[in-house]
């Protein structure tokens, strides 16, 4: 290919970026004009790094770094080939990420778009700012317990104000918790699969996670008992509502079981219910069979928006909130007033409830593309719920199907992430909700099943 070189020569001449940068650039830009095609062979790194005279070592992080852009393969012995190139979908953000978030659809209806701001507006129109912009006790203000309460209410009775705290999401919660409950080298029960911000709390903080096996209603009770009886764990974890990454929901039956197990071992629960408004048929809490041992938090993340810092725990007692209060406030400082202020505005005006109903709505629309693309692979997934679970049956590699959608624009999260056992399952997590519109998601979709019905591409790269 001399006039390719010859014309890289000129352009790597004219710029003032590394070699390495703009190569790959030049690759695309050919690739977009139709001076490069699928399978077209390139020079080698020697012959490249000859005709353009630079080092080999440049040439070979150019190739490398076009490599991670799914631009090209390479082969030891083979060369390097121009990859095949799939259809594009475009993002909002310019992200390749939007399936691997797990975040809420964003709202796209003017009328309710208008009345958050509306809502937000008002809520700060009205406040003493002088106030907002001061330290203030943790746990919220009466008005904003007020509004907790009224939250919470629709999952638990009779709860106090006392046992409430407003918090700054329910990562800093759990990290409060767990470094309250456990000390380093102690451990808590957990299911096999889980959120991997706990696993990251857990690493920072040096608790062992213990792994329960997992069936269709979740945590297995032989297994936790037996953990009870011989490690002492210090707490028990669950996320009994769209397991974080299955999508399973824990039975009723479940729920009671685990909790007599944790009361007649005396472990405390900590259950994390973000997920909890979303679902139309709505199973108990765990806490409400062991009120008297379970932290229950939920928060506004998964059913209003990511950027929502504002989450809500019901402690067993007041005691037991009171001495959380002081964990955090060693760690948080205190809940943004402001931010609280405006979580306690969109519930008392119902503006909270409208989001929420539009999230559960584009939710199920969304389940619906997914089970029409990917019902056929054996997807499990909620219809009210935002990410779906996929394990893969055909001869494609997690690694390897993950890490090539990711070429594609289309990433997705590999069932490692996921694992506390060291036996992570042949599955990714998908999400659909974030920037994502619902043909975003569409063209996803699709592009996954194609990827999962045709694993020659592989080859045909």
């Amino acid at each position: 290919m001399p006039q390719l070189a010859t014309r890289w020569r000129r352009r790597l001449e004219a710029s003032d970026q590394p070699a390495y940068v703009v190569i790959p650039e030049l690759i695309a830009e050919d690739l977009r004009d139709g001076r490069l095609a699928e399978r077209d062979r390139l020079p080698t790194l020697r012959e490249l790094a000859r005709d353009l005279d630079l080092h080999y070592t440049t040439v070979a992080r150019a190739f490398a770094e076009a490599r991670k852009r799914g631009l090209i393969d390479s082969r030891s012995g083979s060369g390097s080939w121009v990859r095949r190139q799939a259809a594009g979908l475009p993002l909002r953000n310019g992200t390749a990420a939007a399936m691997t978030m797990n975040m809420p659809p964003e709202p796209t209806d003017p009328a309710l778009l208008a009345r958050l701001r509306e809502g937000a507006a008002a809520a700060l129109q009205g406040a003493d700012m002088a106030e907002l912009l001061r330290y203030h006790d943790f746990g919220g203000s009466p008005r904003d317990r007020d509004a907790a309460m009224a939250w919470l209410k629709r999952r638990l009775s009779g709860i106090t104000a006392g046992q409430v705290l407003v918090c700054p999401g329910i990562h800093s919660v759990l990290t409060a918790l767990i470094s309250q409950l456990a000390r380093p080298g102690e451990s808590i029960c957990v299911d096999a699969l889980v959120y991997p911000g706990l696993k990251a709390i857990a690493t920072q903080l040096g608790v062992q996670l213990h792994p329960l096996p997992m069936d269709d209603e979740g945590p297995d009770l032989d297994a936790f008992e037996h953990a009870c009886r011989t490690l002492a764990p210090k707490a028990v974890y669950c996320n009994p509502t769209f397991l974080n990454p299955t999508t399973l929901t824990m039975s009723a039956r479940r729920r009671e079981g685990l909790a007599d197990v944790a009361l007649r071992y005396s472990v405390p629960i900590i259950e994390d219910d973000a997920y909890a408004m979303l679902p139309r048929r709505r199973l108990p809490p765990v806490a409400t069979f062991a009120p008297e041992l379970t932290y229950y938090i939920t928060g506004f993340s998964k059913c209003l928006g990511a950027g929502l810092r504002s989450a809500y725990v019901c402690a067993p007692s007041e005691r037991l909130a009171q001495r959380l209060a002081g964990a955090m406030r060693s760690l948080h400082v205190m809940a943004s007033p402001i931010t609280s202020g405006l979580a306690t505005r969109w519930v008392e005006d119902g503006t909270a409830e409208a989001v929420l109903d539009a999230v559960r709505a584009e939710s199920i629309a969304r389940h619906a593309l997914a089970q029409q693309h990917l019902g056929a692979h054996g997807l499990v997934s909620q219809p009210e719920a935002f990410h779906l679970w996929l394990p893969l049956a055909s001869s494609w590699s997690v690694v390897e199907f993950a890490s090539y959608l990711r070429t594609q624009g289309a990433a997705v999260v590999a069932s490692a992430a996921f694992s506390t056992d060291g036996s992570p399952p042949d599955a990714v997590r998908i999400c659909l909700g974030g920037p994502l519109s619902r043909e975003d998601c569409d063209g996803m979709l699709r592009l996954i099943a194609q990827t999962l019905e045709h694993p020659s591409i592989r080859t045909r790269r």
